[in-house]
């Protein structure tokens, strides 16, 4: 499994969202500024975040991207597997593929299988509030000149 721009993004997004009092609406400009993002990718991965009702926008001044609920309610696991689609180590644990004719035989689906429940329950229990006070930490460690 290797998470991809995308879903390392929506992450840094999602904590800037984050930070910022729930009222207040976070300028995409601001954001990619302050991450050091491309605008036109940030404004791709914002769409996926709006779309599945992670975020919400609003136009015009004073407009930009808030979270749509409190940071303790998204997981990681949430958040990547929106992004990535799928964070399976190997293909014939996708929901939806072809059975594989050796999984019978095969001595390493239950390693598989365990690896993916690994990540899964890992990832499941990381809330975005935890990546939060995480940055809010290194900030107090290396404040920003």
């Amino acid at each position: 499994m290797m998470v991809s721009t995308k879903g390392r993004y929506a992450l840094r997004v999602m904590i800037e969202l984050a930070r910022s009092p729930r009222e207040e609406y976070r300028p995409l400009k601001e954001m990619a500024k302050e991450q050091n993002l491309s605008i036109k990718y940030l404004e791709a991965i914002i769409a996926v975040l709006v779309k599945a009702g992670f975020v919400d926008g609003m136009r015009g001044k004073g407009g930009g991207y808030r979270l749509t609920r409190d940071p303790d309610s998204y997981t990681v696991w949430d958040i990547l597997t929106l992004t990535e689609g799928t964070l399976v180590p190997v293909a014939c644990l996708e929901t939806g593929s072809e059975p594989c004719a050796r999984a019978s035989s095969c001595a390493t689906l239950p390693m598989w299988t365990k690896l993916n429940e690994v990540i899964r329950d890992y990832l499941s229990s990381v809330k975005l509030s935890d990546l939060v006070k995480q940055a809010n930490l290194l900030e107090e460690k290396c404040p920003a000149d």
